[in-house]
């Protein structure tokens, strides 16, 4: 018998464990993954977005709660529980404070492309450094650690959770506990259950994270009767590199090109708007438009004008001398290819190009228009970036309360169940993504869940 139960093995269940723990209470941490692989998709993040009054050694500037608030509202397009929301916000500004008393270090933002240097504050070495810290603080504050084992069943009885049926290194056990934090993710890596709503699509979506994000818990207690929340369609999704892994590629697949080039479909069709707005409020939409594209492909052009705008690929780019050889080499049709670019320059009005901020370089009379950063594409040698939609996390989920506590279907909060990071992140996440606010989430969530688990077991 363990005071509490922590499903999952990334930063939110990290968090949750230390958070009870450093409470009084007995904790036993259960992760799918080997030890190498361990720390779910938090292994492969690099920073948090942090609320701060004032200029921090790794944040500059400020950056409060209603500029916060409008980031994120405006990313959800309003579909968010406004009071967890700001909750969460208010919260994020004690965030790196509590990762640094686990030994996690942070560092300055790098100079160039990201525009995060005011918002967002970064794990020295990453998120493999950061899931490494947090692992070590576990291991000497005594919290038992299980890899390689599953947790196939949660027993709930009339909102009470009482056990787990696990397989710990293929072989069957039983954990009997007094609280419950399901801190496991969402289902993006069961793409059985992405058909469900995507069809055969989703043999198209790239994982950007760990294979291992296979849904089982949080099917299992929604079929036990905990609320559902949050579209299943929904997820962070990202334009990924389509030469990319199908599993795991991870950070250095996304490609950042797209406000400074034009993309098209299969079709050769433009079917966004590439400059809506600074990449970091826009960059988590493109998965899901290319997504919904025919064969789940599209291709970013550009020139040598903007190359040097962006973080470099991993994989070269495809580099010609003309729009047809560009053509050619990412098997699109070159003559609607040469027209699309033909228009696109036609279209393009004159104006101050800033990289860094929207600028007044637009587009005028062009369906869809860009809005900023919109520069002839005329300067060879051309480039292209074949895209397909990488996946981070989905957004169905467990519905909590203002204390991190499971909600039943009836509305009334479980007795004992609990929830953090990305499993319930469709409460706060209706559609889009704010660059960082995953690890906020599964902090902020992971701190509080770990707490009120553990004053549930003191009472």
């Amino acid at each position: 018998m363990y005071d509490v139960l922590v499903v999952g093995g990334g930063n939110a269940a990290l968090c949750a464990a230390i958070t009870a723990r450093r409470a009084g209470a007995s904790v036993i941490l259960c992760e799918v993954s080997p030890p190498p692989l361990r720390g779910g998709n938090s292994r492969h993040t690099r920073n948090l977005r942090a609320l701060h009054p004032g200029p921090t050694q790794v944040l500059t500037d400020s950056y409060l709660e209603e500029e916060y608030w409008d980031d994120l509202n405006r990313v959800t397009g309003g579909k968010t529980n406004e009071e967890l929301a700001r909750m969460c916000i208010r919260a994020s500004q004690h965030a790196p404070d509590f990762l640094a008393s686990c030994g996690v270090v942070f560092q300055p933002s790098l100079s160039g492309t990201l525009s995060l240097s005011r918002t967002n504050a970064f794990f020295l070495g990453g998120g493999k450094a950061l899931v490494n810290a947090l692992y070590r603080e576990a291991a000497k504050l005594g919290i038992v650690t299980l890899t390689d084992t599953e947790v196939q069943h949660i027993q709930v009885e009339e909102g009470h959770a009482t056990e787990a049926v696990i397989s710990h290194c293929g072989f069957p056990q039983r954990i009997r506990f007094k609280a419950l934090v399901a801190a496991c993710g969402g289902f993006q890596a069961n793409r059985n259950w992405l058909r469900e709503y995507w069809g055969d699509a989703a043999d198209n979506f790239q994982i950007r994270g760990t294979p291992y994000a296979q849904g089982v818990v949080l099917k299992d207690l929604l079929a036990q009767g905990v609320q559902q929340v949050g579209d299943p369609t929904q997820f962070h999704a990202v334009a990924n590199d389509a030469r990319a892994p199908m599993e795991d590629g991870g950070l250095a697949m996304r490609l950042d090109c797209v406000p400074f080039s034009l993309v098209v479909n299969r079709n050769v069709e433009r079917f966004y708007d590439e400059g809506e707005d600074v990449w970091p409020k826009r960059y988590a939409i493109w998965g899901r438009l290319i997504a919904q594209q025919p064969g789940q492909i599209a291709l970013a052009v550009t020139d040598s004008k903007a190359v040097m705008n962006f973080l470099p690929s991993v994989y070269p780019p495809y580099k010609a001398n003309s729009i047809a050889e560009i053509a050619a080499m990412a098997g699109f049709d070159a003559a609607k290819l040469e027209k699309v670019v033909a228009d696109f320059n036609a279209a393009v009005r004159p104006g101050t190009f800033k990289p860094m901020v929207p600028d007044d370089c637009t587009t005028e009379g062009l369906v869809p228009p860009k809005s900023h950063w919109a520069r002839r594409i005329d300067t060879p040698p051309y480039y292209a970036y074949p895209l397909r939609p990488g996946i981070t996390f989905t957004f169905l989920g467990l519905k909590v309360n203002e204390k991190a506590r499971v909600l039943m279907a009836d509305g009334k909060p479980s007795a004992n169940m609990f929830a953090s990071g990305e499993i319930m992140s469709g409460n706060i996440l209706g559609q889009g993504y704010l660059a960082g606010f995953g690890m906020t989430l599964g902090t902020v969530f992971g701190r509080l869940a770990g707490e009120e688990a553990a004053r549930h077991v003191r009472n």
